[in-house]
């Protein structure tokens, strides 16, 4: 029997979550192309995505075009008879998209036609929702618009973060792969067409959309937060300096005006929000490591109480 050949295009570890989990039962991964490496952290390592580590693991060919718009001929090189693609983070040509004999398909993390886009998980979070999904996807030249082939719903736990959201959305996404590949293959599908005019954006997270003002509703602000966890993070500004703001929480109770530091209330660090009360479990002052809230406050926490978070970003 043919064994089907499959080019896997993806970069974080998300994505590497669902490689591994194909290369465990077998499937033949040709290839593997993923973004370049990339300078990290305040020293500047070049590391190389999540990805193209298990990639290596296993020992196969690792691509990385700076464009693979143009840069695509030496994945056709491949023969793929399938491209798998999975938070790969670029637009994929047209002449990628029409090469496979069983096409190409995306793996995306929501219930689309909602949160198309870069940032999709991040975005559910911060918005309130509390269902989510995977969708896996036809693609065609149009962002996150190609036929739906099957999807499956993902509850947002209230202590849901951005890290653990995209930790059980990458186990469901690898599932539904394992589970449904064989029809895939055995053209036991019936695509359907994405209702367009049911489209919301998730666009991708700007360094703007880090700032938190307390300005919001305190679910809102939490949520905010949740969303934004542990990466990129998001942060406050207090007495002119930026604090990053971790473990939120919230309640109804009105304790001052929107923005203002609390101080320790419960063991958390609390700020008042529009009609409520953010509680934050742990706190990093500029230029120091993370501490819990306790730790905080009895430092420099307790000189701040009765300050005021920024409204806007200076």
């Amino acid at each position: 029997m043919k064994k089907e050949r499959i080019v896997f295009m993806g970069t974080p570890t998300f994505a590497a979550t669902v490689l591994e989990a194909l290369l465990q039962v077998g499937y033949d991964i040709v290839a593997v192309v993923t973004q370049p490496d990339t300078y990290t952290g305040r020293k500047k390592i070049l590391t190389a995505p999540p990805v193209k580590v298990t990639a290596l693991k296993y020992g196969l060919p690792v691509l990385q075009p700076e464009k693979v718009r143009k840069e695509y001929e030496e994945i056709l090189s491949y023969a793929p008879d399938l491209i798998i693609t999975c938070a790969y983070g670029q637009i994929i040509p047209k002449a990628l998209l029409e090469a496979p004999a069983y096409h190409c398909i995306n793996t995306h993390a929501s219930l689309l036609p909602k949160y198309r886009g870069g940032a999709p998980i991040q975005r559910a979070i911060i918005n309130g929702e509390t269902v989510t999904g995977i969708t896996l996807m036809y693609m065609d030249e149009k962002m996150d618009e190609g036929d739906i082939l099957f999807q499956q719903e993902v509850t947002i736990d209230p202590s849901d973060t951005n890290t653990t959201l995209f930790e059980k959305l990458s186990h469901v996404a690898a599932d539904m792969l394992l589970q449904h590949l064989p029809d895939i293959f055995a053209g036991k599908i019936t695509p359907v067409p994405q209702d367009h005019s049911e489209a919301t954006y998730a666009w991708n997270l700007k360094k703007a959309d880090e700032f938190i003002s307390f300005r919001e509703s305190a679910k809102a602000t939490s949520d905010h937060i949740r969303g934004l966890l542990d990466d990129p993070g998001a942060y406050g500004i207090l007495n002119g300096e930026n604090y990053k703001l971790f473990s939120p929480s919230w309640d109804e109770e009105v304790r001052g005006e929107p923005g203002t530091f609390l101080g320790l209330i419960n063991g958390k660090i609390a700020v008042a929000a529009e009609g409520g009360t953010v509680y934050l479990a742990a706190i990093q002052a500029p230029g120091k490591k993370c501490t819990d809230a306790k730790s905080f406050y009895n430092g420099r926490g307790r000189s701040l109480i009765g300050l005021l978070f920024a409204a806007e970003q200076e």
